[in-house]
């Protein structure tokens, strides 16, 4: 019986974590190949797994796309995405290899027909590579497919596994737009699979810098000693992006960098922040101490004093003199949507009563990072005067997670010199300097993650319902009370986000 699982090496100790996890026999379906989500990301994330020796030799790959496709034109089009934006050396022999595993079926998600060949097809493969009845399904399309396409999945027989196979099902954010429509999209996955083979993508989890939380904290004895309200003075964590929509302006009016960031990405980023140490990093473990987090984060009274949304106007970037928001592409002229948002929320747990999270994300900023940085209490005591210390500011530990992926610690020193002067310095950890492998792409670890059936990095469920009742509030706060203050594209933000810090006697750190 193929149970899809590599036998255990009999020289191996179970312990020994050295060696690599390699996915067993399987075929990835993949809905919505034509997409940059599919060329840009997925296509090369699978060639760098290939090209890592992390996918076994069968492993097969699948397009499903209304086009009037053969397989040697999906072939085609894998082979320009990889050559174009894969992370590690194109090989011919690796993809040679892939290549033969790399099949395409025509058809749209409301045929019946096309998924009974889909079904066909997988089917020879299994005959054809030795993929054991294993497959795992990528829904990379817009969220008002999933219903249709899981549907037709289960209408077909492919949801339903084999004895000794599994079937997987995996869906990119956004997972909903609000609480309401997220249960409703969980609802539909759940009357299909069940949700241990559930896997929902939120690609910043698979970032190392990300993972690297809690190496830093766990790891480590030097800082959980002072990872709570006893020394921490408040946490800021960013995304900031310097482009603006592109030719998303279809999906993201209406939606807004709120419900697009905040909502999966910066309370994830919170939530292994703030989280309690786990009894091992299974993934029910790991979950659960990031769920009791979220069920725990508390909105201030006042919404309008402690959230701010603002909205992109002309400005200069780089150099290039760039548009607002309204004179983008497909943009009504009286469209409210945020471009930018920055809420302040607390986590009611003893380790962190009375620490502020000030959570900040907007596009068309004056350059792109995303960072978690606790920001701690200044010394008790000193035995300086005034003029000593001017220019000394508050520890901080910064986690970079992107770009320049690292650590930085933040704290005083003297100046060198006769007078007793102390003045901010930085001791930087960076991972490229530090380790001769690069970071592999967040899709890497990701697709990985889901052939081998390992769930820490994907939000369960009520991760996703608990972040939607943090953010459904202020959302309709919002929809109520005023519009968008506008602020110059190549800024950091509308004015009343730094009036917002200063209310409470605090400021955003320069990026």
């Amino acid at each position: 019986m193929n149970t899809g699982q590599q036998p255990p090496n009999p020289l191996r100790d179970p312990r020994d974590k050295r060696l690599p996890r390699v996915a067993g026999p399987c075929v990835l379906v993949l809905f919505g190949v034509t997409g940059d989500l599919s060329r840009k990301k997925l296509l090369p994330a699978i060639y760098d797994l290939a090209n890592r020796g992390l996918l076994p030799p069968g492993f097969s790959l699948v397009g499903f796309a209304r086009r009037d496709w053969e397989h040697q034109d999906f072939r085609q089009l894998a082979h320009d995405a990889v050559k174009e934006h894969a992370r590690t050396p194109f090989r011919e022999d690796v993809w040679n290899q892939l290549a033969e595993g790399i099949h395409f079926v025509p058809g749209t998600f409301d045929d019946p027909g096309a998924f009974e060949t889909l079904a066909m097809a997988v089917k020879e493969l299994d005959e054809q590579r030795g993929t054991g009845g294993n497959y795992a399904f990528y829904l990379s399309i817009p969220p008002k497919f999933f219903q249709e396409v899981v549907q037709q999945l289960q209408a077909s027989g492919l949801s339903q596994p084999s004895e000794g196979s599994w079937r997987r099902v995996v869906i990119e954010k956004p997972f909903g737009h609000d609480l309401a429509s997220a249960q409703e999209l969980n609802g539909i996955l759940h009357e299909v699979f069940p949700e241990e083979s559930i896997f929902r993508i939120d690609h910043y989890l698979g970032k190392e810098t990300v993972q690297n939380i809690l190496a830093l904290r766990f790891a480590n004895n030097l800082f959980e000693p002072i990872w709570n309200r006893s020394y921490v003075d408040h946490v800021q964590i960013t995304m900031a992006e310097d482009i603006g929509i592109g030719g998303r302006a279809g999906y993201f009016d209406g939606v807004g960098t709120a419900r697009d960031v905040i909502q999966n990405h910066l309370l994830q980023l919170l939530a292994l922040t703030a989280m309690e140490e786990p009894v091992s990093f299974a993934a029910e473990s790991v979950r659960a101490e990031k769920a009791k987090v979220l069920s725990a984060v508390r909105l201030p009274k006042d919404l309008g004093a402690n959230t701010v949304r603002g909205q992109y106007a002309a400005g200069w970037q780089g150099g290039v003199k760039v548009r607002g928001y309204h004179e983008e592409e497909g943009i009504p002229p009286n469209s409210r949507t945020d471009t930018y948002a920055a809420v302040r929320v607390d986590v009611d747990t003893r380790r962190w009563a009375g620490v502020p999270f000030y959570l900040r994300t907007g596009k068309r900023l004056a350059r792109r990072a995303t960072e978690v940085a606790l920001v701690f209490q200044r010394a008790p005591h000193l035995p300086f005067a005034a003029t000593d210390t001017e220019e000394l500011g508050q520890n901080a530990l910064v986690i970079r997670v992107q770009p320049d992926e690292g650590v930085t610690m933040r704290f005083g020193s003297k100046v060198p010199g006769t007078s007793m002067e102390v003045r901010d310095v930085n001791m930087d950890f960076d991972y490229g300097e530090s380790f001769t492998e690069s970071s592999p792409e967040a899709y890497e670890r990701l697709l990985l993650d889901v052939l081998i059936g390992d769930p820490p990095l994907f939000p369960r469920q009520e991760e996703v319902e608990l972040s939607w009742e943090i953010l459904d509030p202020i959302e309709e706060y919002w929809d109520k009370h005023g519009k968008p203050e506008l602020y110059k594209a190549g800024s950091w933000g509308p004015k009343a986000a730094d009036e917002m810090m200063a209310r409470d006697g605090r400021a955003w750190r320069r990026l």
